[in-house]
């Protein structure tokens, strides 16, 4: 084990280089797939008459698909069809397509888990069924949905390592091509990365947990 040629300038440099693509890509596919997750979770579960069942169909569909298998189509089998994307475009593709259905599946859940004593109560007093929604059911669902919601972002940041397959310039290609030096950097390296990882996913639980804490107050 090398540690001090394994923390060198130039191999600390690149690894930090890797770990802002990831960052990168993580916040990108994260903000999508909640979008994409929201808007999908809300429509399945307002069971509207044809779109409820067909996006029912693809979130079951994406969802019961390895992550890995996606990417493959984003990035190789996309072109057949005359869509090229590059690695990053094609991980966040791929990221937000698979994290967006199991967003829906929270978001869904959610909504459902309200009580309907509440519901028939809004209606009952004047509200439409889109204010009951926006002012009855979706704060109440957003606070059990945050736990969840956290966890698949934790996922979604550590899902990218998978995208090393079509070689995006992530942590964990540059973790790979750092070790392919020697064999005596492998420890350190790969310590540095869990070290990383796990950094900006304890900061994530902890920003969700003070968000859980503000919104029962």
């Amino acid at each position: 084990m090398d540690i001090v040629h394994a923390f060198s300038i130039d191999n600390i440099r690149f690894i930090i280089e890797g770990f802002y693509m990831t960052l990168k890509v993580a916040l990108i596919s994260i903000i999508l797939s909640f979008i994409v997750g929201c808007v999908v979770g809300t429509l399945r579960y307002t069971k509207m008459p044809v779109v409820s069942p067909i996006l029912g169909i693809g979130v079951e569909l994406i969802r019961n698909l390895p992550l890995l298998l996606i990417i493959f189509f984003a990035r190789f089998a996309l072109p057949d069809i005359g869509i090229k994307l590059g690695p990053m475009n094609a991980t966040i593709v791929a990221l937000t397509l698979f994290e967006g259905a199991m967003i829906a599946e929270i978001v869904r859940s959610g909504l459902l888990s309200i009580d309907k004593g509440q519901i028939e109560a809004a209606r009952s007093s004047g509200l439409g069924y889109v204010q009951t929604l926006w002012h009855i059911v979706m704060p109440q669902g957003l606070r059990r949905m945050l736990p969840p919601l956290v966890s698949q972002f934790i996922s979604l940041l550590k899902d990218t390592s998978l995208a090393i397959v079509i070689s995006l310039p992530e942590l964990m290609h540059h973790a790979k091509i750092v070790i392919g030096q020697s064999y005596s950097y492998t420890m350190p390296i790969l310590f540095l990365v869990a070290v990383l990882y796990f950094a900006v996913n304890y900061a994530l639980s902890l920003a969700a947990r003070r968000m859980e804490a503000r919104i029962v107050q």
